[in-house]
């Protein structure tokens, strides 16, 4: 009984204090930057985990809620260090704002703004 409650003790001393953060899958990894090499329980040792794959998605999203006014969308897909994509939404005042944009290594962050005016222009007596 002794040296199960020695063994969770120590378990929580080493968790609190930081060199071991329990992960998915009941894995364990240190921090990264201060050297400690992945450790991992449960018979999961032989996993590997590749933090630097190629980064690659697809996605897209939009919401239109006539009771709240709120129309947006959004499109984006990555291959690699290239980010490619656009959002657009109906701003308060009725105008329609879109924007385009691209980022790389060799460019850098773009985007390309585009506003329309107000679609219900305000009527003046």
């Amino acid at each position: 009984m002794f040296t199960k409650i020695a063994v969770v003790l120590s378990l929580v001393a080493i968790a609190t204090a930081g060199v071991v953060q329990l992960g998915y899958g009941g894995e364990s990894y240190g921090h990264e930057s201060s050297g400690y090499a992945p450790v991992a329980y449960e018979g999961h040792g032989d996993q590997h985990v590749d933090y630097h794959a190629h980064p690659k998605y697809d996605y897209s999203y939009s919401v239109s809620d006539p009771h709240t006014g709120d129309h947006k969308t959004q499109h984006e897909a990555r291959d690699g260090d290239v980010v490619k994509g656009e959002y657009s939404l109906l701003q308060p005042d009725g105008s329609f704002r879109k924007v385009t944009y691209t980022a790389d290594d060799h460019s850098g962050f773009n985007a390309i703004v585009h506003n329309t005016a107000p679609a219900h222009p305000e009527y003046h007596h």
